[in-house]
């Protein structure tokens, strides 16, 4: 992508090149071209065709911007040209190449050669006793060798580098660098399926289009173009020729790789067959462009109601199966730390967006990008965080979103064994497995962990700690999970270059606080109930950091704080919840009365104080110091934690009004009569006290 703001010029004026030399020798535009001014700001020379006042116009597109009416139906006639779109069927392809055997023979032995020489280094790594040792070293040669085999092992590959259950550390850390930079194909070949696959020429289309495509990937290439009809800057993907074949003999064969895997290969736990036909069912989708751009929209409506999120438009009547017209959109990738600074904006700003928006895809939606690489974020010269390249997605299912917020409380609270149970709610293990064994490895790599603050735990090295667990037993991690974890990986790792003390856990902190306080999922209450109480005791500090935290999320409402909390509360299931609620109202209560005493005892005259006193330094109040000095703290920290909700930004004292309404309810009358017991007991308990001036019992 361009560095730099390409803007459509009116008048062009240096020299002038036929296009028809630049398209095709087969016609010609019915006017010249000349080479835009900003051709080298943008990396290719665009050509231009001065439009002709009688040239043809589309007959679908009657006003520049669509409706939504017309753009559904555009879209329908997009999905009626990718009809015979190839689906990804192993019984199909499998029938297909059994047929073909030179063929088979032929890529079997270049793959069996690359692969093959690999693993002998591995056997004599592990007879000579350095397998460990050479761990890196072979992670980057196997990082080679996909590269030169072609798309369907790069593609492979990153794959690969989001399986902590099959890979070891170092080779997911190689892995994840693969990119899909592959030799471009002829540009008459590219030229000749646009036209064939939207059924228009060139010059109806286009009224200029870069000669040679500005970018290329294992699947297809980009080319820069200009729409007629708008003068619309755009970017149109066009499809490697017979990718399909290609990727179809590779997963053939690896598919029987992985058969043989499954069946000899003890070491690793997961079906691997499996895991090779989900991962060729998304390599197929990527190749129907018109899902792609289904994908992309869907995106769009779900998460650009941000204002500091871009995500580009699709154009219906140019796409097609294999080819794909989008929005063209000027930007900076976000790993070029100097290029973005020099438009003023600053990374960290585009990371904690890009982390608000990848957490909301994972656990609010649960729609999102599959591939965040560099390469697909880009930085705006408005400062928005683009996202691109749909083709790749995925979805977390709805019980997993609730699960991964109650995991974290469970590490928060050091709850080791129900961090390993939470493994069966996220489909890491199969029921019949026990965890036992699995929670002393959780505790010696969370305990070490933990002594750090959430603002100095490094995320990359939490997965690579929590990888080394998986690789031990029997997980099965499922794809969402492992792609949650590359996604905060990748953006973890962009805000390293601009500052290395960033801490992608300290940024995501805020989010998990909001949906923990105010989201009425009964899983996540469950999970702040637990955060809140321990022991029969209520953790006024941890209520006061999720607040401070909370804060910080700009979707944080005061108005939904604690609403979830209040309603099971009083629900006909809460008993167990109201007694410990009395118990803490009863000790709250306490604290401001007796703090109220201390305070009004304290500003008194030297003569009343005297009086009182009776050589007390708590005045009236019989009571150790450092007990009278925690009923203070916690009178301070009710007040500090009331200030927080009264200084958010939609603080209004009518969000009270349901509380009182509920408290209109029969159970919360009860409740309060109870409170009001127990507190009048207290306090009778204390006047006693008093009077016959016994010392308080530390247990009371």
């Amino acid at each position: 992508m361009a560095t730099t703001v390409a803007q459509p010029c009116p008048s062009w004026t240096r020299g002038s090149i036929p296009l028809s030399k630049r398209i095709s020798r087969r016609r010609r535009f019915s006017g010249r071209t000349t080479l835009t001014p900003f051709a080298a700001q943008t990396q290719a020379a665009l050509v231009q065709a001065a439009p002709s006042p009688s040239a043809p116009r589309h007959s679908s597109i009657q006003v520049v911007t669509l409706s939504r009416a017309d753009d559904l139906q555009a879209e329908s006639r997009a999905m009626a040209r990718a009809a015979n779109a190839t689906l990804y069927d192993p019984q199909l392809i499998a029938s297909n190449y059994g047929s073909q055997p030179i063929k088979v023979v032929r890529r079997t032995l270049q793959i069996v050669v690359a692969l093959g020489s690999f693993g002998l280094k591995l056997l004599l790594d592990q007879r000579n006793g350095v397998l460990d040792k050479n761990r890196r070293l072979r992670a980057a040669e196997l990082k080679d060798i996909f590269t030169k085999l072609g798309p369907t092992f790069v593609k492979l590959g990153q794959g690969l580098s989001t399986r902590p259950d099959i890979c070891p550390p170092e080779y997911l850390e190689e892995l994840s660098e693969l990119q899909d930079g592959l030799p471009t194909f002829p540009d008459d070949e590219a030229f000749a399926c646009i036209e064939k696959e939207l059924g228009l020429s060139l010059e109806s289309i286009f009224s200029s289009l870069s000669p040679s495509p500005i970018a290329a990937a294992s699947l297809g290439q980009v080319y820069k173009a200009q729409l007629k009809y708008s003068g619309k800057l755009v970017a149109v993907k066009v499809q490697r020729p017979g990718i399909e074949e290609a990727i179809g003999l590779d997963f053939y064969l690896i598919r029987g790789l992985g058969f043989f895997i499954n069946k000899y290969v003890d070491i690793i736990t997961s079906d691997v067959v499996a895991l090779i036909d989900e991962f060729a069912r998304r390599v197929f989708q990527e190749l129907n462009y018109v899902q792609e751009g289904q994908n992309a929209r869907r995106f769009k409506k779900l998460y650009a109601d941000k204002e500091d999120i871009c995500v580009p438009d699709v154009f219906w009547d140019y796409t097609s199966a294999k080819v794909l017209t989008m929005e063209w959109v000027e930007g900076v990738k976000l790993n070029e730390q100097e290029a973005i600074e020099r438009q003023g904006l600053k990374v960290l700003d585009l990371v904690n967006t890009g982390i608000q928006c990848s957490l909301r895809q994972l656990l609010e939606y649960g729609y999102f990008h599959a591939d965040p690489h560099p390469g697909n974020l880009l930085a705006t010269p408005d400062g928005k965080l683009a996202f691109l390249d749909f083709g790749m997605m995925s979805e977390t299912p709805e019980e997993a979103r609730s699960a991964i917020i109650g995991h974290v409380v469970h590490l928060v609270n050091r709850d080791y064994e129900a961090m390993a149970r939470d493994y069966y709610a996220l489909d890491f293990l199969s029921p019949d497995v026990d965890v036992s064994p699995i929670v002393p490895a959780l505790r010696d790599f969370f305990d070490d962990a933990l002594n750090y603050t959430v603002s100095e735990l490094n995320f990359k090295t939490l997965v690579d700690g929590l990888g080394n667990v998986l690789y031990q037993f029997p997980f099965n991690v499922p794809a969402y999970y492992a792609l949650i974890l590359r996604s905060l990986t990748v953006l973890e790792g962009l805000a390293l270059y601009a500052d290395p003390n960033f801490k992608v856990l300290a940024a995501s902190y805020p989010y998990f606080a909001k949906r923990l306080l105010t989201d009425p999922n009964p899983y996540l209450r469950d999970a702040l109930i637990e955060l809140l109480f321990q022991d029969g005791r209520f953790r006024w500090g941890r209520l006061e950091n999720l607040l401070v935290q909370g804060r910080m999320d700009r979707d944080f409402s005061a108005k939904e704080a604690l609403q979830p909390v209040l309603k099971v509360l009083l629900s006909p299931d809460g008993e167990e919840l109201r007694t410990l609620v009395i118990k803490e109202a009863v000790r709250v209560s306490e604290a401001f009365t007796l703090g109220t005493i201390s305070d009004s005892y304290k500003s008194a005259p030297d003569f009343m104080r005297v009086l009182v006193s009776n050589g007390n330094a708590n005045g009236p109040i019989i009571m150790s110091e450092a007990e009278m000095q925690n009923m203070i703290e916690l009178r301070d920290q009710v007040l500090r934690i009331w200030r927080l909700l009264r200084s958010s930004n939609d603080f209004d004292p009518n969000l009270l009004l349901p509380i009182l309404q509920v408290l209109q309810q029969p159970e919360a009358r009860r409740l309060g009569e109870r409170v009001m017991g127990g507190i009048t007991q207290r306090l009778a308990a204390r006047f006693l006290q008093q009077v016959l001036r016994v010392p308080t019992p530390t247990s009371i």
